[in-house]
């Protein structure tokens, strides 16, 4: 028996897991869990909605996974060791695998900054955005600060001011609003940003957050009722901590099939993944993520009759950002994620946007009866990844 275990049901998570099992369906010697702390799956893309008020579908993994027998376990991945190719879950039980994908993904950097993990509020699940539409709700009149000036840290302060327009939002971050963007796109999220009126304080750098204000570097400090921490990523230290090789910011290091270079029994995916391109490392998104699910799922179900597997090539395709409800922005992109000419603004940017954060969760079903069609939701990159 092939044991294979699955950690973290994000969107790269999810797409190994239901990919893994349509490709193995007819086999008997294979067992595939799936390990994550919730039941239901957190839309990432969604959680500024959560936060704003709006109520999401309540997706449950246990349902989707029906007819593909998946063990779906909930619990807390504690430890990995993978030297003895086991996983800990909860500190009570362990489980053996033969091979393991690792896709615990990554949460807002809540160390980098005195204070933030006391007093700043993240979107780093469903229960933290719940959190804050509760703290939202009973604010009435006040400031939100928005910490982070990132594509997520635009579509939080558009969300909020939107849904709360008696609020006064600012956003504050080192970059201006829309940097990694086309000229056209970011003038457009500057646009929409003032019409909603959010203040943005761009060139800062945040010291400390503390109750009532955030401190800027130079003296300053913005009074806060409310912030909402956007700022930065890091991942778990599990994979540190058991010794596979992992980069500077504690992802693990792959070689270019997704593999660990050091434990090749491991395969890598998503945030969790440092995964190298010609153009450079692979940032962590659901656009990235779920190509990396289904390319490991892929590789080893080749392993298991004995072929080698592939070489993974993504390249990048778009940005499409939020600004409300009704109103968006999608640049579109050139593999290496720079920005290309062409870019939708308005209602068709705004449909656009909406198909892509609920497309996931109908794509899994869709992997469930036809696996292939994985291999073609993700571009190779030609050039810049050849």
């Amino acid at each position: 028996m092939s044991r294979i275990v699955i950690l973290g049901a994000g969107y790269a998570g999810m797409a190994a897991t239901v990919s893994l099992a349509a490709r193995t369906t007819r086999r008997d010697d294979v067992h595939i869990t799936l390990v994550n702390a919730d039941e239901r799956f957190t839309e990432r893309l969604r959680l500024h909605q959560t936060a704003s008020g709006q109520q999401l579908a309540d997706l449950r993994i246990p349902h989707l996974l029906d007819g593909t027998r998946v063990d779906f376990v909930r619990g807390w991945v504690t430890a990995v060791d993978p030297d003895a190719r086991t996983v800990r879950i909860d500190d009570e039980r362990s489980l053996a695998y033969d091979r393991l994908v690792y896709a615990l993904g990554s949460v807002a950097d809540t160390t980098a900054v005195p204070g933030v993990d006391d007093h700043a509020y993240t979107l780093n699940s469903a229960h933290d955005a719940e959190l804050l539409a509760r703290r939202l709700a009973g604010l009435g009149n006040g400031t939100v600060a928005v910490c982070g000036s990132g594509l997520t840290g635009v579509e939080a302060a558009a969300e909020l001011a939107e849904r709360h327009p008696a609020l006064d939002v600012v956003l504050i971050g080192r970059q201006e609003p829309g940097s990694t963007l086309g000229p056209r796109a970011r003038a457009y999220v500057h646009g929409a940003l003032a019409r909603l009126g959010v203040r943005v304080l761009s060139g800062a750098e945040i010291v400390t957050v503390r109750p009532g204000a955030v401190d800027l570097a130079g003296g300053d400090s913005v009074p806060a009722d409310l912030v909402l921490w956007t700022s930065g990523v890091r991942v778990s230290p599990l994979a540190a901590t058991a010794g596979l090789r992992v980069d500077e910011r504690g992802r693990i290091v792959t070689d270019p099939t997704l593999r660990s270079v050091s434990h090749p029994q491991v395969y890598a995916v998503g945030d969790a993944a440092a995964v190298r391109q010609g153009y450079g490392v692979v940032h962590g998104t659901c656009q990235s993520g779920m190509p990396t699910g289904v390319h490991a799922a892929l590789s080893i179900a080749r392993e298991l009759t004995g072929r080698q597997p592939g070489r993974f090539r993504f390249g990048f395709l778009h940005a499409p950002v939020s600004l409300g409800r009704r109103d968006a922005v999608v640049q579109f992109t050139h593999p290496d994620d720079s920005p290309g000419r062409l870019c939708l603004t308005g209602r068709p940017a705004t449909w656009y946007k909406e198909t892509v954060s609920s497309s996931p969760w109908p794509s899994f079903a869709r992997l469930k009866r036809f696996p292939s069609v994985g291999l073609l939701a993700w571009r190779r990159g030609g050039r810049y990844t050849r």
